[in-house]
């Protein structure tokens, strides 16, 4: 069990240190992949960039041959239809030179700047050049115009541009392989981090359910370990249950022995001293003669001695009920609720069917009506009670209910211990004890006892005693 703790909790803690590296090597990838991506966007701009600035060159250099296609057409024709493409291709030449102005501005080469303002030069040049050869061949001076193309000035100026256009041309393309294959590399290492960055999830991921599975089996360990210490904690609790009940049994018995006891030294000795002075006092009338104040004095000693026997029996049938044991239960029961009424002034209103229990089950019976009926007198302030007594399948239902006050019956009460003793008794003869009461709704003692004969050997124990709920309850057993 503490290899098995310690070897968790080692888990646990590696978990804790994996947990952290692993989000910062995920922090790590997206801030690589964010570089990855500025730096893929830079080099696609000078990508582009390179593109643009090639392009314009290499439409720069078509604009003045066109310029100069036209300007030769016009020179050796002399037709003015040459000039209008010379015209336009001179504009578009200076446009182009605009343009290139534009998109070098946005370069970061120093360099290419200053070509591109050696170019501006000897573009100006040869475009001032071929202005000038157009305006010799319009005013007819086609000496000075012979003579301009003799010095070759204009081809020196073109053979410059076309040398500095192909130089800067061929810059802008290399630019453009170096900045695909940087693009490429970024896409690579993208690529490489991406995949990484799966295997790693992927290898998270597989530990994290070998992790979780090894915590669902240590889960179930100790749910199990826990069901095996409750189902042990249970059959102790039912072991123990049945020690305290068959105690409870024990000590029922042995209070009911005791009380049988006592009811047969009253009924036996005090009973016969009371019926020998009675007889004695009987004796001495008729000798006293006419002694009035003897007389009266006998007869108050009479009236004593009667009211003594009449208690004497009272206890005795308190003690151990004698129409229980002669009569059967249903006479016991329809005397007690009568005596019960006469004594407290409260209509009972019985409902008794006949029902075979066994001796100890019918003064379990009628020991838990005298109780409630006592109770009922004592705490209830009720106005009716009802009794009953009827078969339900194969249970004797015994059933005491009162209009009283009621008290709230899940309470727990420290210190009363009648209605505990009530259910024991019941649960001593197999049957259950139902307690329904609510703040001034009454209350309801159901008990529910199993029909059966007497056992084998039981033959003559009709007066053996049984378990007994203590005559006088306290508080805690109202109604």
């Amino acid at each position: 069990m503490k290899d098995t703790l310690q070897q968790w909790g080692w888990r646990m803690r590696r978990s804790a240190f994996v947990l952290p590296v692993v989000l910062l090597v995920a922090l790590a990838m997206l801030g690589f992949n964010e570089l990855s991506y500025r730096q893929a966007r830079t080099q696609m701009d000078d990508l582009v960039l390179s593109g643009r600035i090639r392009q314009e060159l290499l439409s720069l250099l078509q604009r003045l041959t066109d310029a100069e296609s036209g300007q030769r057409g016009f020179v050796l024709t002399g037709r003015p239809e040459y000039l209008a493409p010379y015209r336009n291709a001179s504009v578009d030449v200076r446009a182009s030179l605009q343009a290139l102005q534009g998109l070098y501005l946005e370069d970061t080469d120093e360099a290419g700047r200053q070509r591109l303002s050696g170019l501006r030069e000897n573009v100006e040049g040869k475009l001032s050049e071929m202005a000038l050869v157009v305006s010799k061949v319009q005013s007819g001076k086609t000496e000075a115009v012979t003579g301009l193309v003799d010095l070759g000035v204009g081809l020196d100026k073109m053979t410059a541009i076309r040398s500095m256009v192909s130089a800067m041309a061929g810059e802008q393309a290399a630019r453009i392989a170096r900045s695909r294959e940087g693009v490429f590399n970024t896409l690579m290492i993208n690529r490489i981090g991406v995949a990484a960055l799966t295997v790693l999830s992927v290898l998270v991921l597989v530990k994290f359910l070998r992790q979780e599975r090894a915590l669902e089996g240590e889960r179930h360990r100790k749910a199990q370990r826990l069901l095996d210490e409750r189902n042990e904690l249970e059959r102790e609790v039912n072991r123990r249950t049945a020690e305290l009940t068959e105690l409870a049994r024990h000590l029922q018995t042995a209070r009911e022995d005791e009380r049988a006891h006592l009811a047969r030294e009253l009924h036996d000795e005090l009973g016969a001293l009371l019926t020998a002075a009675k007889l004695d006092v009987a004796r001495l009338k008729p000798k006293l003669g006419g002694a009035p104040d003897a007389l009266e004095r006998l007869g108050h000693l009479t009236a004593t001695l009667n009211s003594g026997i009449a208690l004497k029996r009272r206890i005795i049938e308190d003690l151990r009920p004698s129409t229980l044991s002669n009569l059967g239960l249903l006479p016991a029961l329809e005397v007690l609720c009568d005596e019960f009424s006469k004594r407290a002034a409260l209509p009972v209103h019985c409902t008794l069917a006949p029902v075979k229990l066994v001796p100890s089950a019918e003064l379990t019976v009628f020991r838990m009506v005298q109780e409630a009926l006592t109770n009922t007198a004592k705490y209830a302030q009720a106005r009716n009670v009802w009794v009953r007594l009827e078969l339900v399948g194969e249970e004797a239902c015994v059933e005491v209910r009162d209009d009283g006050r009621g008290f709230q019956a899940d309470s727990p009460r420290a210190g009363h211990h009648g209605l505990l003793g009530m259910h024991y008794r019941v649960e001593s003869e197999q049957g259950r004890l139902e307690v329904l009461s609510h703040p001034g709704q009454g209350t309801t003692l159901r008990a529910r006892l199993p029909m059966r004969g007497p056992a084998p050997g039981a033959a003559g124990q009709g007066d053996a005693p049984v378990p007994a709920v203590d005559a006088h309850p306290n508080p805690s057993t109202e109604g």
